[in-house]
């Protein structure tokens, strides 16, 4: 399998395909997506940045750096989300190697640690990221897991 691992502020024709991929897999609003990658297209702005792994002109996988992926703790950022690959992409490596491509350039832009939440136990942890705490998501009953990844 070959893709490429691509940077929206790198190739900002792509947003309103990556927007609605996105949109696609999460059902968060469309306008939301839009308006976080337009902030990530501004190049002051650190945060909001994202990133796709594209294969012939088709996303196969993406996530996003963002300030706060909807949990209680605001001091526990920037997060990685939206992680998600193609199911008929999964077990080979896209997912590893995004979530390290994100982690080295987030390093390279002064920002060594990052954060995730999600409900998956051990998936993460083959990719250096530890688990810190329990976390509560907006509007959700249930407490969720949060990780850490600290690039050195």
């Amino acid at each position: 399998m070959h893709y490429e691992i691509i940077r929206l502020i790198d190739k900002p024709n792509i947003k309103e395909q990556a927007a609605q991929w996105f949109h696609e897999k999460w059902n968060i609003p469309l306008e939301a997506y839009i308006e976080s990658m337009e902030d990530c297209l501004n190049k002051r702005n650190l945060i909001p940045q994202w990133y796709v792994a594209m294969e012939d002109n088709r996303i196969i996988g993406g996530l996003g750096v963002i300030e706060n992926d909807f949990h209680d703790r605001k001091d526990l950022t920037p997060n990685v989300c939206a992680v998600y690959i193609e199911e008929n992409k999964r077990c080979n490596g896209v997912a590893g190697a995004l979530l390290n491509y994100v982690c080295v350039d987030m390093k390279k832009k002064g920002i060594d640690t990052l954060y995730l939440v999600t409900d998956h136990t051990s998936f993460y942890e083959h990719y250096g990221w530890e688990f810190l705490c329990m976390v509560q998501r907006d509007e959700e009953p249930d407490m969720t897991r949060m990780y850490i990844h600290r690039e050195r």
